[in-house]
């Protein structure tokens, strides 16, 4: 395995275990994936890597930035996201958000389901969750996006 695989797989385990915990992801682990991101590509690429790594990160926070303004990511996704961008270069990433959307819609449904099944079985009527609006925690749907996306193609 490369230091980039090893990367993205620490980088990801830290944002789901903080994100499934704290349902948010703390500043070091984006911070950790951007810095490990910029040392991969220089080191792969010499100076010119810092220009690929630039190029992913802005990348990486551009897919999401959309969505956390409207409202429906929180911004440790947005900052984990350009990390992982600096980490994979812009044509990397391409590929890591397809994979992103279909593990994140797969996830959804099964949250659904989830959900449908506990309201279904719960002996009270759950009148008092009513006004409130469950998020799902993202980080997961990213970190496997990532990874699969590394997965050597044969």
């Amino acid at each position: 395995m490369t230091a980039q695989v090893w990367i993205a797989i620490l980088v990801g385990l830290a944002a789901i275990v903080d994100d499934l915990r704290r349902r948010q992801i703390a500043n070091w682990i984006p911070a950790a994936a951007l810095a490990g991101g910029f040392g991969w590509q220089i080191g792969q690429n010499g100076w010119m890597g810092s220009l690929y790594a630039l190029g992913g990160a802005v990348a990486g926070f551009s897919v999401f930035l959309i969505f956390y303004l409207l409202g429906g990511m929180g911004g440790g996704d947005v900052k984990l996201m350009a990390g992982f961008g600096a980490l994979l270069g812009t044509r990397g990433l391409v590929e890591a958000a397809l994979w992103i959307a279909g593990v994140g819609g797969v996830l959804a449904l099964l949250a659904i389901a989830l959900k449908s099944v506990r309201r279904r079985f719960r002996k009270t009527d759950g009148d008092n969750n009513r006004g409130q609006q469950e998020s799902i925690p993202y980080a997961p749907a990213i970190a496997l996006g990532v990874w699969l996306s590394l997965v050597p193609k044969s």
